[in-house]
């Protein structure tokens, strides 16, 4: 790519950096509005203008839209939906102390609580849940893979990646949701977009315009404050 000819074709956003940060946030419901090609293809484009170490740029990405995102969708929530399913080969695995237990089950606990479904409502539970699959309605699908025989730093490069994508988007109007969930039926996903085995999925992300009127976008979750990760050293042993 001609980074001099790219940097002459953006547009200025209408978000300042700060803005974009703060304003980014998990969308769990969207609109069904498409979104233009060209419009993902920016996006995509600004992100791989993240960092990575010695220019690796380590992402592959798989975008879905119209009948593949439908149907790939409609298969995986159905999977997730039938509690005797055997298709999770990767179970997710939960955080269980502190203080990330605590942080998981605040952040659950407000999301149930905005739908309205209670702590012992386990199929309405599962039911929400299910709708990560369908990538909560969005109009686009990402898929992000990376070779398996990738160094460990690789990941941290894919982090940086992901974190510019989501700004990228929500500087043209767009919101997105990270989604890890996906890695549970890997298997199947890896069929069904013919990735050779040398590539492992790293998460799925939802692409699209934000329901403003669905209650689970109705709430915000909360942050660690400073002292809680940020440590200044004054003095070394």
């Amino acid at each position: 790519m001609n980074t001099k000819a790219f940097s002459m074709n953006i547009h200025d956003s209408p978000l300042s950096t700060r803005q974009a940060i703060t304003s980014r946030r998990s969308v769990r419901a969207f609109l069904r509005t498409p979104v233009p090609r060209e419009t993902v293809e920016h996006v995509l484009e600004l992100a791989a203008r993240a960092p990575s170490g010695s220019n690796v740029q380590p992402w592959q990405v798989w975008v879905l839209t119209g009948a593949p995102l439908y149907d790939l969708g409609q298969e995986l929530q159905a999977l997730a939906l039938n509690a005797e399913s055997e298709h999770a080969e990767n179970p997710q695995v939960h955080h269980v102390r502190e203080p990330y237990r605590s942080r998981r089950r605040k952040v659950a606990q407000d999301l149930y609580q905005a739908v309205n479904i209670n702590r012992d409502e386990m199929q309405k539970m599962r039911v929400q849940t299910s709708r990560n699959f369908v990538f909560f309605d969005a109009p686009v699908g990402l898929f992000f893979t990376i070779d398996r025989d990738l160094d460990n730093g690789r990941w941290l490069d894919y982090g940086m990646f992901l974190q510019t994508l989501m700004l990228a988007a929500k500087s043209h109007g767009l919101d997105t949701c990270a989604q890890q969930a996906f890695v549970k039926y890997e298997t199947l996903i890896a069929r069904r977009l013919s990735l050779d085995d040398n590539q492992r999925l790293v998460c799925g992300m939802a692409l699209g315009f934000a329901d403003p009127s669905a209650p689970s976008n109705s709430f915000i979750a909360e942050r660690a404050p400073l002292s809680a990760f940020a440590q200044f050293v004054v003095t070394l042993n």
